[in-house]
């Protein structure tokens, strides 16, 4: 068996070399061509990954069936010159789809999807709450991180609850939890109807309805996966005789 070679970056080693400083005018087509042709001798290869984005410009993912492959490669191949550039490479830093599905098969690749859907929309949530911070708090306002809040909001010209409002986050960006928050839902929808769309997902627990609220409703998993999985189905669903679109966001906490 091939030695398994660590990373000098000290990323775990793993099945999948990341590729770096490519030429960046090349075609997704050719890029994935040249890296096949070039990387195929150490191993098979299950996918090579490159997208046409301006912030993955220049990279690629090649994934190997065996981590042995992939450190030999990277080994061998590191510097190597593409098309007038020198190709630097590493261990992903994460496991790529193709690696999961080989390795652990298709249910662990459905897992593995969820928790990076919820990775990224926390991610979002905290660069939405960040960028509220910049955009919204008020030239002065600074002096609220020392302790207080309340004089710095008078110095702006605002109240202290206007300026705490600044770094909401908006409901399209809350960080994933196991209890969904569901607007815009038609007067006739009960919990009934309600059940059969949301109960199909993993770990449903129950949907609540809002005594003397109209269209609105909670629904409750046991963990955020299956909350995950039913926002990203239902999120826009149209709804009752009109179709309008429900709104699925989760719940604040």
């Amino acid at each position: 068996m091939a030695t398994v070679r660590p990373s000098p970056s000290g990323i775990p080693p793993n099945c999948t070399v990341y590729v770096r400083n490519l030429e960046e005018r090349l075609k997704i087509d050719e890029i994935k061509a040249a890296l096949n042709e070039l990387f195929s001798d150490y191993g098979k290869i299950l996918d090579i990954v490159a997208k046409r984005n301006l912030r993955a410009k220049g990279q690629a993912f090649v994934v190997f069936d065996n981590v042995e492959s992939a450190s030999r490669a990277i080994e061998e191949v590191n510097g190597f010159n593409l098309v007038g550039k020198p190709m630097v490479l590493d261990y992903a830093k994460t496991r790529s789809d193709a690696a999961v599905l080989h390795q652990d098969g298709p249910e662990e690749l459905e897992a593995h999807k969820r928790r990076r859907l919820a990775e990224k929309e926390r991610r979002q949530a905290q660069e939405a709450l960040e960028a509220q911070k910049k955009l919204k708090r008020p030239a002065g306002a600074q002096q609220a991180d020392s302790g207080r809040p309340a004089k710095a909001a008078r110095g702006a010209g605002l109240k202290p609850s206007s300026a705490a409002a600044a770094t909401v986050i908006p409901d399209e960006y809350l960080p994933p939890n196991k209890i969904l928050f569901i607007r815009d839902l038609p007067d006739n929808i009960d919990a009934e109807t309600l059940t059969s769309v949301f109960g199909r997902f993993e770990g449903f627990r129950e949907v609540r309805l809002v005594p003397g609220r109209k269209g609105i409703a909670f629904v409750e998993y046991e963990n955020e996966s299956g909350a995950i999985s039913a926002k990203e189905a239902t999120s826009g669903m149209p709804m009752g005789d009109a179709g309008v679109p429900i709104r699925v966001t989760y719940q604040r906490q």
